[in-house]
């Protein structure tokens, strides 16, 4: 089965001939695996996107995804993803920024844009410049901090739910419980602490700690006696545990009961019946 991804054409030269046609406003030129990405100048992206468009024939815009670095100045990186159709080409064009300096947008080269820099924005809180309708697409009104930085908790900042007092849904701040806060997993590389069943059967691995031992079975019953607790059972009527007027009570045999057959008789001991014996 082949990989799921489309075949792109291997172009020799293309990194040096959209280089050349970058000039300076290229800043880096990285092949990966067979992907090319070029970093250009955050203030030429939009001249740099136009000649990527009519000069070297990548006519569609594919995606704009943002990635975050903390530990950079400039943290954020703009990713574009072009298509050239005629070309069976992909290329990627990167930029970086902060969260105070706006990336131009390129929403007079590809409408589509719009809402794609829309998205890096709700996300990452990255400006766009010339964007026309830069609003949050995809959290809710009001949203506050943006949920694809490395520094936005996991939890968020408010929780919502419908209040059946107020007839609509509500926001709240997070609260979580110290019991859900605080989680000790067993590390699956370092194993049990303890020996588990039919491990003692096991060499010990060089270098490895030894764990402590298992806890001893509980004690065996003595001899002769039962295991375990002995239930509590009723063996005669007359005990009923009631006391002793109870189980006088209990013993006393009703005058519906059905009376009790000889023990000189045949009955119950597979004796013939009488038209048998005829």
């Amino acid at each position: 089965m082949g990989h799921s991804a489309p075949k792109i054409a291997a172009i020799p030269g293309i990194a040096e001939e959209i280089a050349g046609l970058l000039g300076p406003m290229l800043i880096e030129t990285v092949d990966h695996v067979g992907e090319l990405s070029f970093t250009v100048v955050r203030e030429k992206l939009a001249d740099a996107m136009e000649v990527l468009r009519d000069r070297a024939h990548y006519q569609q815009l594919m995606e704009v995804a943002g990635v975050d670095y903390p530990e950079r100045p400039e943290r954020f990186e703009v990713c574009y993803h072009l298509l050239s159709v005629t070309r069976n080409h992909r290329v990627r064009v990167k930029v970086s920024t902060d969260e105070d300096k706006p990336v131009p947008s390129v929403t007079h080269i590809w409408p589509v844009a719009g809402w794609l820099e829309r998205e890096v924005f709700d996300m990452y809180g990255v400006i766009f410049s010339g964007n026309p309708d830069l609003r949050r697409i995809l959290t809710d009104y009001g949203f506050k901090g943006y949920p694809q930085r490395k520094d936005f908790p996991l939890t968020g900042y408010v929780e919502l739910r419908y209040s059946e007092e107020d007839k609509r849904v509500v926001y709240e701040p997070v609260r979580l419980a110290q019991d859900f806060r605080s989680f000790d997993f067993m590390s699956p590389w370092e194993g049990a602490q303890y020996v588990l069943p039919g491990d003692e059967k096991a060499p010990q691995a060089p270098g490895a700690p030894s764990p402590a031992p298992a806890p001893p079975p509980p004690p065996a019953a003595p001899k002769g006696e039962e295991k375990g607790d002995k239930p509590k059972v009723t063996e005669k009527s007359g005990d009923s545990g009631a006391g002793e007027p109870t189980d006088s009570k209990a013993n006393a045999k009703s005058p519906e009961a059905p009376a009790k057959p000889a023990a000189d008789t045949d009955e119950g001991k597979g004796a013939a019946k009488p038209e048998d014996k005829a």
